[in-house]
């Protein structure tokens, strides 16, 4: 098997760049290791002086005093973990070539070892893990460092990912942005006590620029409302909190599609985004400002009517 594995999506994945995958590596390694240590406390290396017929018997000899029990036990979990390591000899290019036969995946194949004519011995093997073991600390060094920035779900803004973690672990992602879109949503109503109209046309008009009205409220960027960051941030949100409810929510919603993980979490991230410049906001009522906030918050619109055209129902 080659370096490269078949995700489900019908990808190629290279588990020689893949962190998760080479740390899982890692771990069955040692644990081979370990159990190996263990397995030949019940063995003798036929080597060296009073060795019988080298080459030709096993290289591995049970002792007199073995633990049958035990070492079946010993030998049942090397070959569980043979199995686990099926891609270590190819991704760290840890291969034994052995004259007559070719290359010969030493961990798959460790039993050759108490076979006549034995292929591999305890030295070379043990040999073999220590070389694995290094080629795959560099890979996952490389790895590390050639690794991208990932978003980390539990680490989105608490209203989206309350609202959306029971249905994304159970798999349904759509809901899942679904029901984080209603929250952001729910979150703005709350803010403005406003819930009379289409989701839309609310947050159209809770960052509209003109005046608060009587029982319609306005979200304002914070800050002085002359300073034109503060205007491109109004105006930026106008555009942005109805964009994102026309595209995210509504789709989620009424739309049935192909929806992948990636999909979901760069949808759930945009909602975060939102939920957290909502956060950040001030309430400005048609007296003046909420009455936490009327010390940071000017009635007057943080942008010139000229700037951005808008339509607001009612």
């Amino acid at each position: 098997m080659g370096a490269n594995a078949t995700t489900e999506s019908g990808g190629d994945m290279d588990v020689r760049t893949n962190s998760e995958y080479l740390e899982f590596l890692a771990k069955r390694l040692d644990e081979f290791s370990r159990t190996f240590e263990e397995f030949m406390t019940h063995h003798v290396e036929n080597s060296g002086f009073g060795a019988m017929a080298v080459g030709i018997a096993p290289a591995v000899l049970p002792k007199d005093s073995a633990d049958k029990a035990r070492v079946q036990v010993l030998t049942d979990e090397l070959n569980r973990l043979a199995g686990a390591l099926m891609d270590l000899s190819s991704v760290t290019n840890v291969r034994l070539v052995v004259q007559g036969v070719g290359v010969l995946d030493p961990f798959v194949n460790w039993q050759r070892m108490l076979e006549p004519k034995p292929l591999l011995d305890a030295p070379v093997l043990r040999g073999l893990c220590l070389q694995g073991a290094g080629r795959l600390e560099g890979l996952q060094a490389k790895a590390e460092a050639l690794s991208s920035p990932t978003i980390e779900p539990s680490l989105l803004h608490p209203l989206v990912w309350a609202a959306a973690q029971r249905l994304w672990n159970d798999g349904h992602l759509r809901p899942a942005v679904a029901a984080s879109a209603e929250a952001v949503s729910g979150q703005m109503k709350q803010l403005t006590d406003r819930n009379n109209a289409s989701d839309t046309s609310l947050w159209q008009q809770a960052f509209a620029i003109a005046d608060p009205q009587e029982g319609k409220p306005r979200l304002r960027w914070p800050g002085d409302s002359g300073d034109q960051d503060v205007k491109t941030m109004q105006a930026g949100l106008l555009s942005f909190a109805p964009g994102v409810n026309m595209v995210i929510r509504n789709p989620a919603t009424h739309v049935a599609e192909d929806f992948t993980e990636q999909d979901g979490i760069e949808q759930l991230a945009t909602l975060s985004v939102l939920a957290k410049f909502v956060d950040r906001c001030v309430v400005v009522s048609v007296d003046g400002a909420t009455a936490s906030e009327a010390e940071q918050v000017s009635p007057q619109p943080a942008v010139e009517p000229s700037q951005v055209m808008t339509r607001e129902n009612g």
